[in-house]
């Protein structure tokens, strides 16, 4: 099982088997903290090969800078049956988030896992700036 895809962005859209992505990001500029960064999405494209067929389960948890967990989405069990004659086959997630809270700024993470094994981990930082002052002025 491979990831092909994954990442947060400001929305995303399944259809007919296409994973379409609109605003990946991976920093979020604020001018204060706490915040609520009010709606994104996470996206993900998986890909499976013959030995990977039967039931996976999968975990996405987002992790502080510290390793601890700050939520994690229930787990979602997958199951895979590759077609007969079928060399992979592709399977797309989007999770929608509302209100995602950071009571700090830092480093933090997306990490998938499948059966307890990570898979990806997508980098995400939260970072407190003066909106103030001009883009690149130094102060």
């Amino acid at each position: 099982m491979e990831v092909q895809v994954a990442t947060l962005c400001d929305s995303a859209l399944e259809k007919d088997g296409k994973l379409y992505v609109w605003g990946t990001f991976d920093t979020i500029c604020t001018d204060r903290v706490p915040i609520v960064h009010p709606a994104c999405a996470f996206a993900m494209r998986i890909c499976f090969q013959p030995g990977d067929e039967g039931e996976h389960e999968l975990v996405i948890r987002f992790i502080d800078d510290d390793g601890k967990a700050k939520f994690q989405l229930p787990p979602a069990k997958i199951r895979v049956e590759l077609p007969k004659d079928a060399y992979f086959l592709t399977r797309n997630q989007v999770i929608n988030i509302k209100g995602l809270p950071f009571d700090r700024a830092g480093q933090f993470s997306l990490d998938v896992l499948a059966d307890g094994e990570m898979l990806a981990r997508i980098p995400l930082r939260v970072m407190v700036v003066d909106k103030k002052r001009p883009p690149g002025q130094m102060g």
